[in-house]
């Protein structure tokens, strides 16, 4: 008798938080070059800000600047609008916003007490 098997409910939840963890880490990726740090913190600074902008507050080439505006822009932590040949962008604070609370409840959970290498333990290797 073959009997149809469905997938595990858990595996579905397993699935769901693998895609959540790696999304993060693909956000964290983004934050993790010191020049997409400081686009950032030009682009906080203004409502809206052209590429040409942010290549003179930089000292990076044009080329580099948009490489790592799309690494910003496919991680979903900055918006683009095409304004003729000219493209601007803007901090999406929403999103920005969404990272830090996610980013807050992966220390907390990482912050919970598990009594494993707790100092003054003694080591039982």
């Amino acid at each position: 008798m073959n009997v149809p098997t469905f997938p595990s409910p858990d595996l579905a939840v397993a699935d769901e938080a693998g895609a959540a963890r790696a999304d993060l880490a693909a956000k964290l990726r983004a934050l993790a070059h010191p020049a997409r740090l400081a686009m950032l913190d030009t682009l906080a600074g203004q409502e809206r800000c052209v590429c040409g902008e942010i290549v003179r507050a930089l000292p990076l080439a044009q080329s580099t600047v948009s490489q790592h505006l799309k690494v910003l822009l496919d991680a979903g932590l900055i918006r683009s609008r095409t304004e003729g040949q000219r493209s601007s962008y803007c901090l999406d604070r929403a999103a920005l916003d969404a990272l830090a609370e996610e980013i807050d409840a992966l220390f907390k959970a990482l912050r919970r007490p598990s009594g494993c290498c707790t100092p003054g333990a003694s080591d039982q290797s």
